[in-house]
């Protein structure tokens, strides 16, 4: 059950103290108009789907570029295993540096800023290791080491830069300030379109309910926004994409 409470958390609680003060005052000063809600739509839920569209796009993004990157490391790993002139340490050393290099690039990426050094060192020791068998590791299979590397570089910026570059700022703070004054405008239209007459209960109602769909689908966004910090249901899973030590016999 803890899942569906994932997206309920402080800003829920503002927003649900605002939908209960503002019909409060309402009620009590007679503050009542019809307004078209269409402005609603405009000024909340057109920027709020834009701003969720571009944080799941950076997540599915994240995971073509993992994905890359774990089967060019992989890729590196056969060519080691399948070249006969390397010896089993050799072979087991190969191993050890690829999983190096995805365990910094997750530590990182969970938000461990210290790890960009270490993640840089890793790759730069594979290099050197293949570096330092020339007559084990012949220029072709160097060859196809150095181009599978580049991939992984290419894959590792490329999530580095989702990592650190957001979805825009601007967007968030103004979905944010709109979601808060939204009972303020809508809720005596509701109290027009309902009538004083009805029981009170049904704004209170109405209101609550759309501010808690606001609030959580912007929750939900903030949650994708960062798929690395595994706070959010749909965050990637990052362990899945780790190379594990093989048990020697």
């Amino acid at each position: 059950m803890s899942q569906y409470f994932s997206i309920i958390n402080v800003r829920t609680l503002y927003t649900m103290i605002i939908s209960v003060l503002v019909p409060l005052i309402c009620y009590e000063y007679d503050v009542i108009y019809d307004i078209d809600l269409t402005l609603i739509s405009i000024a909340i839920i057109f920027p709020l789907v834009f701003a969720i569209r571009g944080a799941f796009r950076r997540r599915e993004k994240a995971l073509e570029h993992l994905s890359k990157i774990r089967s060019s490391l992989m890729s590196i790993k056969f060519a080691l295993m399948t070249n006969e002139k390397l010896t089993k340490e050799e072979v087991e050393t190969g191993k050890v540096l690829l999983i190096s290099i995805l365990n910094e690039l997750t530590s990182h990426l969970q938000g461990d800023k210290k790890t960009r050094s270490k993640l840089d060192n890793s790759i730069q020791d594979l290099v050197n290791f293949a570096n330092s068998n020339p007559e084990t590791i012949s220029r072709s299979v160097k060859g196809k080491v150095v181009g599978y590397l580049q991939k992984v570089q290419e894959g590792i910026e490329n999530c580095l830069a989702i990592h650190i570059h957001r979805t825009p700022i601007s967007l968030k703070a103004y979905c944010k300030i709109f979601i808060y004054i939204f009972p303020i405008i809508y809720t005596p239209s509701i109290i027009n379109k309902i009538g004083v007459e009805n029981p009170q209960w049904l704004t209170y109602f109405v209101i609550i309910l759309s501010e808690f769909i606001l609030i959580s689908l912007y929750n939900i966004q903030d949650d994708m926004e960062y798929p690395f910090d595994k706070q959010g249901l749909d965050d990637i899973k990052l362990e899945e994409f780790l190379i594990k030590e093989e048990k020697s016999n």
